[in-house]
């Protein structure tokens, strides 16, 4: 894990705004002892959840998309650290393993344009060699036993995080994936919007479940493909459940959860299925916050729910005076998912 850019107690203390009578998640939360390998920390902790950031946007810019999800993680992290612990959830709960170092590949793709094949290239070769570094370190968290929680960079980590998880659990792996777009774009070299595809050929993701597709932007190429492979891949659409109310939200949780519940499988969020929210691919019609929050909690309440990964989020692309939202947000995720996960009866 050479790549883990660890965060210390002192760094929580800095980013901590601490108060008289009040315990927060910055001054509870886990961190790697100096000289303490982070694999042998991880083993011998009793916390459940391990917290990872991966600050890049190298995979948003090959996909022809406008950076900015690199600064979630730093934005998160704040918001995170300043989360009341207290009976509800437990900051002790949480090893903060730290986040990714991906400054020589950020500092590559400065001038790099995408409408130029070479730097194409260049990009998606970029975005594979993240792919093994993501892949390598979910595998790590997952054999010690415990759960991740990955935030920030782009939709292309979500690779990563099923082939880490499928090596680790030994067998391929489900997803479901709360995303306006599919990110089952052909194998044109790896961006953000080819993950699930790319896990999917090389049989480390079995099972996969869209949920809230936005039908005005999915092409009928990949609707031609999953309607192929529908016992494998299958999605319902934003427009049905939200617009025409042909389908009910909490009914189409439950179908989807029936289609992936008997394997492990990984909660993928995309915000930029939400309005408003600052991202590469910034939406004005989708889901509320409630309605993700809801989702969250729905399908980490289940043993099979092996990580949660929380991307696309731009804190940079945001209003100045508000950018720290999208980490309050992620806050919120976070802890709905450890809530749920805590709720299941042993």
């Amino acid at each position: 894990m050479e790549k883990i850019i660890t965060l210390t107690i002192n760094d929580l203390a800095k980013i901590t705004n601490h108060r008289s009578g009040e315990i927060k998640f910055g001054e509870k939360m886990l961190t790697i002892p100096k000289g303490i390998d982070p694999v042998d920390f991880m083993k011998s902790s009793d916390a459940k959840f391990v917290l990872f950031g991966i600050p890049e946007d190298i995979g948003v810019r090959a996909n022809y998309g406008r950076p900015g999800a690199a600064s979630a993680w730093e934005s998160a992290i704040k918001s995170i650290a300043n989360i009341q612990h207290n009976r509800f959830s437990k900051g002790s709960q949480i090893i903060v393993l730290g986040k990714l170092n991906v400054k020589q590949e950020m500092k590559e793709v400065e001038n790099l344009d995408f409408n130029d094949i070479d730097d194409r290239s260049k990009l998606s070769q970029l975005v594979a060699k993240i792919d093994k570094e993501v892949s390598h370190i979910i595998f790590k968290i997952i054999e010690c036993g415990k759960i991740p929680i990955i935030i920030g960079g782009g939709h292309n980590n979500a690779y990563g995080n099923i082939k880490g998880t499928a090596l680790a659990k030994g067998k391929a792996i489900n997803a479901i994936n709360f995303d306006a777009h599919s990110d089952f774009r052909i194998l044109e070299g790896r961006h953000s919007g080819n993950a699930f595809s790319y896990a999917f050929e090389e049989g480390f993701l079995k099972k996969y479940f869209i949920f809230g597709l936005h039908e005005n932007y999915t092409s009928k190429n990949v609707l031609d493909i999953i309607k192929k492979i529908e016992d494998r891949v299958r999605f319902n659409t934003y427009d049905s459940v939200k617009i025409r109310k042909e389908k009910d939200f909490t009914q189409e949780m439950i179908n989807a959860h029936d289609f992936i519940k008997n394997d492990p499988y990984g909660i993928e969020i995309d915000l930029d299925a939400i309005p408003n929210i600052a991202s590469s691919a910034m939406t004005l019609s989708g889901f509320s916050i409630e309605e993700l929050r809801q989702f969250v909690y729905f399908f980490a309440k289940n043993r099979n729910a092996a990580y949660l990964h929380i991307c696309e989020g731009a804190p940079d692309l945001g209003e100045d005076k508000n950018n720290h939202l999208i980490g309050k947000l992620i806050g919120y995720l976070l802890t709905d998912f450890m809530k749920a996960q805590n709720s299941i009866v042993p």
